[in-house]
């Protein structure tokens, strides 16, 4: 994809406004590059450069309020990002696509190809909108290429109503027209792509109008039955299905760190090779203590992972006060494939949660590879999915359970299943409300179904990108003040055994000893950056002396600075002045 040798490299430009001084299409002009079917293919190929990476992905929950790192990012320090540290208002690919677009009808292709090619182009059409849309709220819209004399150049942003509506008609189109013939290497863009995304898409949108009613746009409903029903066409083909087979301790985690995509669940990857020397950094990532942002789960988010009996683990008696060994036993088994615990081990060696990576205890493991090989390079050679059937499933599930038309038969085609592929014995649908939920993270609702589908797709799709926008959807940015908390330590100066392989691994200390135990990590816990909730034990907690706020204005990004001086007529959004 990224990797792809391009056809028009001269059509590649360089942003919008001041970035469209472009060499003329002297070299390659519409006659001889819109011919044949394959130029079509060819030049459609320049499109995946919109999809994200391998790296995009596995960064891509960095600002959120499930995982700890290294510092707290700038975005939610007051004061600590402006308009000067804004990125993102970058539009070379749109013109690449509207190009395509304005010439690809003269193509001597039948009328089915010529739909194929232009319902790609849309596709990718939407695609670069919805990203810019949920970063900026309101932008330009434009479907021609623009030139430097074109009036529209310099114009204002377009309603967020406006361009999502045109949004959802490229959506319409790429579903409609795009092949539906499934793609087995999950590389490339179908049918069953397009209906999976166009579902992402109008959950995203039909959710935020609701919940943000303040802001009064319409439709919500109109965009949440087009989700249900996007994705009810997705599972209702039969061409996917949830990767259950094998070892249920390991049909989750396999789905994140093989090569060859799973194309029964699978719908979409961003396919790394080793012989094509195509990678990913995830086990540099989420393994070195001094590359990445060393991130970790937090307790309270992890506390949210049902025990295997199906009841809730915060139902226990003091269960804040449980010993790291003994709480993630009997656990939702995606848990023991998203972090270290138990008996993990690499390459025939223990491997208890790593301290001079983690400051949590929960240390991340769902994309990183047991072999050590990778830990120190950037180069894993897993794919990464961008999108897979489960989600498509909880899309389905949220759409209609905020429509107030979920019932027992959908909680069982969607809910249900991803809970039986987690070894959760009961899984049938709730009828009491969880207060933990309630209490921790959304105090807001009430509804039983609706708080179980959004505990199930923080687990399902922990750590894959969908969180910080989760929150912005849900009016929920408030999470991202929340302790970054870990596990709970008895006393001080005390000997861990996370794993109970007899070996301790860690102790919590004020001052390191002057004699220390082989394979003892001594955590230093200052008062500072790190204090135990309660002096001399509790939950590790962290950076706490940081303070993060979240301010309603936080909701959008703001427009670059440079930008807003190159075209006024932008105008900033609300309060980043």
């Amino acid at each position: 994809m990224k990797n792809s040798i391009y056809l028009l490299l001269v059509l590649v430009m360089v942003g919008c406004k001041k970035e469209l001084d472009l060499k003329p299409f002297d070299k390659l002009s519409p006659d001889n590059a819109f011919k044949t079917e394959s130029d079509l293919q060819l030049y459609a190929n320049s499109f995946y450069n919109i999809l994200p990476s391998g790296n995009d992905i596995i960064r891509g929950d960095v600002m959120s309020d499930y995982l700890a790192g290294k510092d707290a990012n700038a975005y939610i320090r007051p004061g600590a990002y402006t308009a000067t540290q804004a990125n993102g208002w970058d539009w070379k690919e749109l013109r690449n696509i509207n190009y395509f677009l304005e010439h690809y009808g003269q193509a001597n292709v039948t009328t089915e190809a010529r739909n194929h090619y232009a319902g790609l182009a849309r596709f990718f059409r939407a695609m670069f909108y919805f990203e810019k849309v949920k970063r900026f709220g309101d932008v330009p819209w434009y479907n021609k290429t623009m030139t430097i004399s074109d009036p529209d150049l310099y114009k204002g942003r377009d309603p967020r109503v406006n361009v999502m509506d045109s949004v959802l008609a490229d959506l319409d189109f790429a579903c409609a027209n795009i092949r539906a013939k499934k793609d087995n290497s999950c590389s490339q863009i179908t049918k069953w792509v397009a209906l999976a995304f166009k579902s992402r898409v109008c959950l995203f949108e039909g959710t935020f109008r609701k919940y943000r009613s303040a802001l009064n746009l319409p439709n919500a409903d109109v965009w949440l039955k087009a989700a249900a029903s996007a994705a009810a066409e997705v599972r209702k083909s039969g061409q996917y299905k949830l990767n259950a087979s094998g070892d249920p301790a390991m049909n989750y985690r396999n789905l994140f760190i093989n090569e060859t995509p799973n194309a029964d669940e699978v719908i979409l990857a961003y396919v790394c090779n080793k012989s094509w020397r195509v990678f990913n950094d995830a086990n540099w990532f989420f393994t070195s203590a001094t590359y990445g942002n060393r991130l970790s789960l937090v307790k309270t988010f992890t506390d949210t992972y049902l025990n295997r009996d199906g009841s809730r683990f915060t139902d226990k008696a003091d269960f804040d006060k449980i010993p790291f060994q003994e709480e993630v036993k009997n656990r939702d088994l995606r848990l023991q494939q998203t972090i270290r615990m138990g008996k993990y081990n690499r390459e025939g060696q223990a491997a208890p949660p790593d301290f001079t990576y983690s400051y949590t205890g929960y240390q991340p493991l769902k994309y990183t590879l047991d072999a050590k090989a990778t830990d120190g390079v950037g180069e894993n050679n897993n794919s990464i999915p961008i999108i897979r059937y489960a989600e498509v499933l909880l899309n389905e599930a949220e759409a209609k359970a905020v429509l107030n038309d979920f019932s027992p038969e959908d909680w069982n085609q969607t809910i249900k299943l991803l809970r039986n592929r987690a070894g959760i014995q009961q899984a049938d649908m709730p009828v009491t409300a969880d207060p933990f939920l309630m209490k921790k993270y959304f105090p807001g609702v009430s509804d039983a179904v609706l708080l179980e589908i959004r505990r199930e797709r923080g687990i399902e799709l922990a750590l894959e990108g969908f969180r910080f926008y989760d929150l912005i959807r849900w009016d929920a940015g408030k999470l991202l003040e929340n302790v970054y908390d870990g596990l709970y330590v008895a006393a001080m100066d005390v000997l861990m055994d996370l794993n109970e392989d007899g070996k301790p691994d860690v102790s919590f200390v004020k001052k390191t000893p002057a004699t220390k135990v082989p394979g003892v990590y001594y955590f230093l816990i200052d008062d500072d950056q790190t204090r135990l909730s309660e002096g001399t034990k509790g939950n590790l907690i962290w950076l706490s002396n940081i303070e993060r706020k979240w301010e309603t204005y936080k909701y959008v990004y703001p427009i670059p600075y440079n930008e807003i001086v190159l075209n006024p007529a932008l105008k900033q959004n609300k309060d980043w002045q």
